[in-house]
């Protein structure tokens, strides 16, 4: 630090002074010892004494005066490079990890390189004598863009590139890079490698810009990234990583604003993960803010690679398979599809269509599809030309759970039989609800009440039932108790984000008597959830009460393709039912399906078609749950077709293509029934 030019001078005199003294000093003790010693003063030891001493005198003169100069010459200059010079890290955008099918082989979503150029400001061009530099600069740059993509209606002009170079900082300040042009051609790079010299300030710079699998795989699963500008208005992650920039001290996590980031599914649950580290370029700027010598730059770092549950070809079909069943039905224009393993929780295919082309973003044409159905509710939280709902009534599917909480309660036996005339009365004024169709069944246990899907028998024997046990509060809070056990209006654990927990109508101020809603929440009328939530009931179904975790990622690896993390099998809960009760409840579950003729296993499934509003705003929508085989269960699926009438008809033909191609990848008894030499999964 320099010293202020009074404090300078005092320590200056003083050391003048001080080596006057000692020079002194030292020349009256060298007289007195030659004196005491009767040694000539011109001898030979006495002279090299006097040089050495003169030398020393003379050097560290100098060095005074060279003080003197620096402080009082030279200081106001190296005052202001002091003051105006400053180092800044300007962040590069990490290369985002690639995310890969269940056999580890096939990329969904991956970062491919391209070139861009940039142009660095060294000059202030918001004075007008400069603005004509830039401009000739500008119309240069754009007629080389022509010059090599004449037929190119996307690429920028002399008029877009000024309102690139931002000329006036209104975007950032002038030492950062500004982006002219993404994605340029070989000849383009090659040109302008070339003519460098004739181009100051111009670089060319490596990106990487975000693919996806042309095929469209589960793409709301794998979820989509846009610029971390616009992010934190709508994200909390990303507005805490805002927040907290300023006291960011590692460059490496330094979030560019026009780097991307996940907006949603994976690409946004395992942000982190992805990102790998900001790599930057290290400049020095002056007082105007304006970079001042040459650029060091660190190169970014890979993120780690997502290796998912997902199969190409069992989503594929399960996608193609819903596709198809919307051409054929009137009313339908969406369905939703999870199909999970029973014993590890993995997520083989998750469809919610229809989609969209992930490579081709345009918010117009794909704002009622972009969200993934499977998970997530609307409306009424978005606008949409159909009114059909990703969360609809469960309908008749909800009946096996019913008659498990019936016997769990005591409040029948599995031998215990039940007079079903059609219809159960409810209230005091002998309000009808009917079985569908008016379907008289007479005598029937509990089984034959899940094959027959008997609402009669929901009715008297369950909803009643609790009813008559413990009374309208807690006969209602101890249904959900039951729910919420197997899943149903709570999170499923799910690794993707925004998930939605349900609509438990019997819990809301609707008016209706405590009789009354856990009568209609008996045969599946009074409560709404997606289509995750009943795959994970229906593999506790399969697995006889452990609720399984779904997740779609089974591995984390490095950018060396090493393990950095395994996702293993997680029960989150357990009930305990006697196991004769789940071997009613299977027996059950044998309803006349069509579309399963010729299925070579033995197969539990319910159908059901759940009906909202009345008159001509009713609406029926399909639905349908299944596992696979019976007795040795490895696959469980749910379907949900809204506005697709019956289960039997609109969603169960959707199962069983899952079911097929399951059996051809992995086979539902262990040995895959698909070409030998197909890819199978890492493991």
């Amino acid at each position: 630090m320099l010293l202020e030019p009074n404090d300078a001078k005092c320590v200056i005199d003083k050391l003048l002074h001080k080596n006057g003294e000692a020079y002194f000093m030292f020349n009256r003790l060298r007289k007195k010892k030659v004196s005491e010693e009767d040694t000539p003063v011109n001898t030979p030891s006495s002279a090299r004494m006097n040089m050495f001493f003169f030398a020393a005198f003379v050097i560290f003169s100098i060095l005074i005066f060279r003080l003197a100069f620096v402080q009082f010459v030279e200081g106001p200059e190296l005052t202001y490079m002091e003051t105006s010079r400053n180092t800044k890290d300007i962040p590069l955008a990490p290369v985002r990890g690639p995310i890969y099918d269940a056999t580890g082989k096939v990329a969904l979503a991956y970062s491919e390189p391209v070139q861009s150029l940039y142009v660095l400001l060294y000059e202030d061009y918001r004075n007008d004598d400069r603005k004509q530099e830039a401009q000739e600069l500008a119309e240069e740059l754009a007629a080389v863009f022509k010059q090599f993509n004449p037929g190119d209606k996307e690429q920028p002009d002399a008029e877009e590139i000024i309102k690139r170079l931002d000329l006036d900082y209104q975007k950032t300040f002038g030492y950062v890079p500004r982006l002219v042009k993404s994605d340029l051609t070989t000849k383009e790079v090659a040109y302008f490698m070339e003519k460098k010299a004739e181009f100051p300030g111009v670089m060319v710079l490596e990106e990487n810009v975000r693919k996806y699998d042309p095929d469209g795989v589960a793409v709301q699963v794998i979820g989509y990234t846009r610029e971390f500008k616009r992010a934190p208005d709508t994200l909390e992650k990303y507005k805490a990583i805002r927040e907290s920039a300023s006291t960011q001290r590692d460059p490496g996590l330094v979030y560019h604003e026009e780097e991307k980031v996940g907006f949603d599914g994976l690409e946004l649950q395992y942000q982190e993960e992805l990102r790998g580290r900001s790599g930057y370029q290290s400049i020095d700027i002056d007082a105007r803010n304006l970079p001042d010598g040459t650029m060091n730059l660190t190169p970014p770092e890979k993120g780690d690679s997502l290796i998912t549950t997902i199969n190409k070809e069992i989503q594929m079909v399960a996608q193609q398979a819903i596709t198809d069943e919307l051409r054929k039905l009137p009313k339908a224009v969406t369905g939703y599809a999870v199909a999970m393993e029973v014993d590890t929780g993995n997520v083989v295919a998750m469809a919610s269509m229809p989609d969209y082309d992930p490579n081709d973003w345009d918010y117009e044409k794909i704002k009622y599809v972009f969200r993934n159905g499977t998970i997530a509710s609307f409306p009424p939280d978005d606008s949409r030309p159909s009114r059909a709902e990703s969360v609809v009534l469960l309908g008749s599917v909800i009946k096996p759970l019913s008659v498990l909480i019936g016997l769990k309660e005591n409040l029948f036996t599995t031998g215990q039989t039940y007079f079903d005339q059609g219809y159960a009365t409810l209230g005091k004024d002998g309000r009808k609800v009917r079985n569908s169709h008016s379907a008289f069944n007479g005598s029937i246990t509990a089984r034959r009440a899940i094959e027959k899907s008997s609402n009669a028998f929901m009715i008297d024997m369950v909803g009643k039932g609790l009813y008559n046990k413990y009374g309208a509060t807690r006969g209602v809070n101890e249904w959900d108790k039951y729910m919420k056990q197997f899943g149903l209006g709570v999170s499923t654990g799910v690794d993707l984000p925004k998930e939605y927990l349900g609509t438990l109508e019997y819990n809301s101020d609707n008016n209706e008597s405590g009789l009354t809603r856990l009568a209609f929440a008996s045969f599946g009328q009074q409560a709404k959830y997606t289509t995750l939530q009943l795959a994970q009931y229906t593999t506790m179904l399969a697995n006889k009460g452990k609720r399984m975790e779904p997740h779609l990622v089974k591995e984390i690896r490095d950018a060396d393709g090493n393990i950095v993390k395994k996702i293993k099998p997680k029960v989150l809960n357990e009930v305990d039912f006697a196991d004769a009760y789940w071997n009613e409840v299977h027996k059950g579950m044998v309803t006349k399906v069509s579309s399963f003729d010729g299925f070579p296993y033995d197969y539990a499934r319910k159908t059901g078609t759940s009906e909202q509003g009345t008159g001509p705003n009713k609406k029926e929508n399909g639905v349908f749950i299944a596992f696979a085989p019976r007795d040795n269960p490895k696959l469980a699926i749910a379907v949900v077709v809204p506005e697709g009438g019956f289960g039997s008809v609109s969603a169960s033909p959707i199962a069983r293509k899952i079911f097929d191609a399951y059996d051809e990848v992995y086979g539902l008894d262990g040995t895959p029934k698909g070409k030998k030499d197909q890819v199978k999964d890492t493991e």
